[in-house]
């Protein structure tokens, strides 16, 4: 505080411990606290008494003239642009990302906008991005009954994983898990999507199937490891029938790869792995029934274009520490992609690494969208004209059975 803001301030608090006593003084008493008052401040004896008078009173207080938006129009619309091509993140993870994203899609000619606004643009916070598309979230919670059921034949050969043993900090132990495309009709065949997600990086990949029998599901995971930055070194699945079974625990032994098996009374067994079904597949795809080759087809496009957006540019919080001083806890989340962890990996290769560098380098993530959103717009359409109402024969006048009455015609005929 300078001196000048002392003196003001010693002034106003003596004008108002005189001000509550000034009304209630007789003349002598007026007397003394003006003397008092002007050898404080140095007024004039006419300007303290008018100062005590109006001190108690109400003041006009001015409207605060309204700060300019910091932030835009152009601002707004290039962020609504990157929250759309990574798939509408909630701030905390596309906050990370922005200063990475605004560059790529600045140099493969996507985002069209000047230095001042890109700066701006990348340095926005997490709740500022949040407040600014508060507009144009739309939340959706679906609640579905999981067709998977419990398998029973392999549960005794295969080892319940305990965390001594499960090396979460190393590449290559990956969670695996299958979401049903059934549209709530779990009866006949239909897609299924594998989904392996490694617990270290968070590296996920996706595979569609035709179904879940173990032919193809080896068939899906024979191409994710070809597929993987890195070795696959543990496998943690579900205790499904598709997953507990002969087929799978010879595909490890061969490989040389654990198979463990989450607790069955643990409820959140495979979270990591989980935690995909809605932030990606749901997400991506939603919850019709994909029963034909057409739809696998293209299910099959989406999955390769989505592991690379989701890998390379999309940030995944992952706990790193968590502090409790009495009832309070504190967490903090690293958020970097699993791409930017593959590549900080002591245990990932130089060569792994440079071939994620060259993949990163090639990338348009606003292209990748765009081919997304077209593929999914042929999956609604394929989904849409397997569910349109069949038309129904009208009965005509010529055809009714000569014992018909009126009443049974017009019933006839409304059918």
């Amino acid at each position: 505080m300078s001196q000048r803001q002392a003196v003001l301030s010693q002034r106003q608090a003596a004008m108002q411990a005189f001000a509550t006593r000034y009304p209630w003084e007789d003349k002598a008493g007026k007397q003394k606290i003006l003397d008092e008052l002007c050898a404080i401040t140095g007024w004039h004896r006419d300007h303290a008494r008018k100062a005590l008078r109006n001190a108690l009173g109400p003041s006009v207080v001015k409207a605060r003239a309204a700060r300019p938006p910091k932030y835009g129009p152009k601002v707004i619309a290039a962020l609504s642009f990157c929250w759309e091509v990574l798939g509408r993140p909630a701030g905390k993870r596309l906050a990370p990302i922005l200063p990475e994203l605004v560059r790529t899609l600045r140099a493969f000619g996507e985002l069209d906008i000047d230095d001042r606004t890109a700066t701006l643009l990348a340095g926005m916070s997490a709740a500022t991005i949040d407040r600014r598309l508060a507009g144009q979230r739309n939340m959706r919670e679906f609640t579905r009954q999981w067709p998977t059921r419990p398998g029973s034949p392999r549960k005794s050969p295969t080892p319940v994983r305990t965390w001594a043993e499960w090396d979460q900090a190393v590449p290559g132990f990956v969670e695996i898990d299958l979401v049903a495309h059934d549209g709530g009709n779990p009866g006949g065949e239909h897609a299924w999507t594998l989904i392996v997600t490694d617990i270290a990086t968070g590296w996920a990949e996706y595979r569609s199937l035709p179904n879940k029998t173990p032919p193809s599901v080896l068939a899906a995971l024979d191409d994710i490891a070809r597929s993987m930055p890195f070795s696959i070194l543990g496998i943690d699945s579900g205790s499904g029938s598709e997953f507990l079974n002969h087929h799978l625990l010879i595909w490890c032994e061969q490989r040389q790869i654990t198979l463990a098996l989450s607790r069955l009374s643990n409820g959140n067994d495979g979270s990591h792995v989980e935690d995909k079904n809605w932030a990606i597949v749901h997400t991506v795809v939603g919850y019709h029934r994909y029963d034909t080759e057409a739809e696998l087809l293209l299910l099959s496009k989406t999955w390769a274009l989505q592991s690379e957006l989701s890998n390379y540019f999309s940030p995944q919080q992952k706990l790193v520490s968590k502090v409790r001083v009495g009832a309070k806890v504190s967490k903090k989340y690293d958020t970097a992609t699993p791409h930017r962890r593959a590549e900080a990996h002591q245990k990932v290769t130089d060569e792994d690494k440079t071939i994620l560098a060259d993949t990163y380098a090639g990338i348009n993530p606003a292209a990748i969208r765009r081919q997304i959103k077209a593929h999914t717009a042929q999956l609604l359409a394929i989904t849409a004209s397997k569910s349109a109402p069949k038309i129904k024969t009208v009965i005509s006048a010529s055809s009714r059975p000569p014992c018909a009455d009126a009443s049974t015609t017009r019933s006839m005929l409304a059918l």
